[in-house]
């Protein structure tokens, strides 16, 4: 027999899952929508949200440190290779596959960070920098860790209503991107600064999200 605690564990999984998933779609469509178009999404009733994310900042919360420790796994699983090229290619195909960016970038600013996720950020910072000095020597000179951003960004901004077709361009882009990386001409303009990549996530009055 089915215990009925158990049960309503895997339920409460489950709603967990399918909750995340519509909040994904309905954040991407508009940043200020309410709790309620997610519930309605995911086909639960909102006290079954509530009680998962008690406010929407949970629920922005929870949707960018799950990209953020997405972000992580990538860099840590392209670090294992032992081809510094082939490392840096696997982490960016990796973080655009997994299509991180589209909505961190979006949903950036709308919620105040956990002081865990501002340590994952220095974590995530940190691998990606390890491997873009890995990868250093093969690349143009002026470019630096700061670029990475920008260009996974670009990634990201690529969607079309066929997913499957968002992948596929998504990989066509990143190839020119690399091959716009590896050694040649010198780059025009000055690289992009701390505050230009990390602007969004500083929060301006009036800025808070709609519950």
């Amino acid at each position: 027999m089915t215990n009925p605690a158990s049960g309503r564990k895997i339920q409460a999984a489950r709603n967990d899952v399918t909750i995340l998933a519509a909040a994904k779609e309905v954040f991407l469509a508009d940043k200020r929508a309410p709790v309620s178009a997610v519930a309605e999404r995911a086909g639960v009733g909102i006290s079954a949200l509530y009680r998962r994310y008690p406010g929407k900042e949970d629920l922005l919360r929870k949707l960018c440190h799950d990209g953020l420790r997405t972000f992580i796994g990538e860099a840590e699983r392209a670090t294992a290779e032992p081809d510094d090229w082939a490392a840096f290619e696997t982490f960016l195909h990796g973080v655009v596959e997994a299509d991180v960016h589209s909505l961190t970038v979006h949903l950036a600013g709308t919620f105040t960070p956990t002081d865990e996720m501002t340590a994952d950020a220095v974590l995530a910072g940190e691998l990606a920098s390890a491997l873009f000095e890995r990868a250093r020597p093969r690349m143009r000179a002026e470019a630096v860790p700061a670029d990475l951003t920008m260009l996974l960004e670009m990634c990201a901004a690529v969607r079309v209503p066929d997913p499957g077709r968002t992948t596929s361009l998504r990989r066509r882009y990143l190839a020119m991107l690399l091959d716009g990386l590896r050694a040649g001409p010198a780059l025009p303009g000055p690289a992009p600064t701390r505050i230009e990549v990390d602007w969004r996530w500083l929060r301006t009055p009036g800025s808070s999200s709609s519950e």
